[in-house]
């Protein structure tokens, strides 16, 4: 989930671990089973060339830095009961590595990153400009465009 910001930080035990000024973009980013490196780099490359900053601009044409954060609670599921479910989100020791390969990939296109802590208790700040929030499913960019 993309969102625009003027400014986001992150802190983790009362440090901060990540701050941007924007314009930019805060990325709550969830790993499911289905996804691989390759899908990480895809996903980077469309996060870095997405317009929806001011001017219709991306990061990479604004050089706007991104605050990308792990949040294996997107893919909750509540459809069930009181209690969400969390078994679409895939465990740590996989999903750490493709969150640690997104962030590599997005700085790869020469985007600054920023990033909380894995796993860690996190308190997100921000200030959503616009506000604009956009969902960037890891499953529609191998989709073939409807027509």
């Amino acid at each position: 989930m993309l969102q625009t910001v003027s400014r986001a930080s992150v802190t983790v035990d009362g440090s901060v671990t990540g701050e941007i000024s924007g314009p930019g973009l805060l990325a709550l980013v969830g790993v499911t089973h289905q996804d691989t490196a390759e899908t990480a780099k895809k996903l980077a490359e469309k996060i870095a060339t997405l317009r929806i900053l001011p001017g219709e601009k991306s990061c990479a044409d604004l050089s706007a830095p991104v605050l990308a954060v792990s949040q294996f609670t997107l893919y909750a599921d509540v459809r069930k009961g009181r209690r969400p479910s969390w078994s679409a989100a895939a465990p740590g020791d996989v999903s750490e590595p493709l969150f640690d390969q997104f962030v590599a990939s997005l700085r790869e296109t020469g985007v600054a990153v920023e990033t909380g802590v894995f796993g860690a208790h996190m308190e997100v700040e921000l200030i959503n400009d616009g506000p604009v929030t956009i969902i960037v499913d890891s499953d529609e960019l191998d989709r073939p465009r409807r027509q």
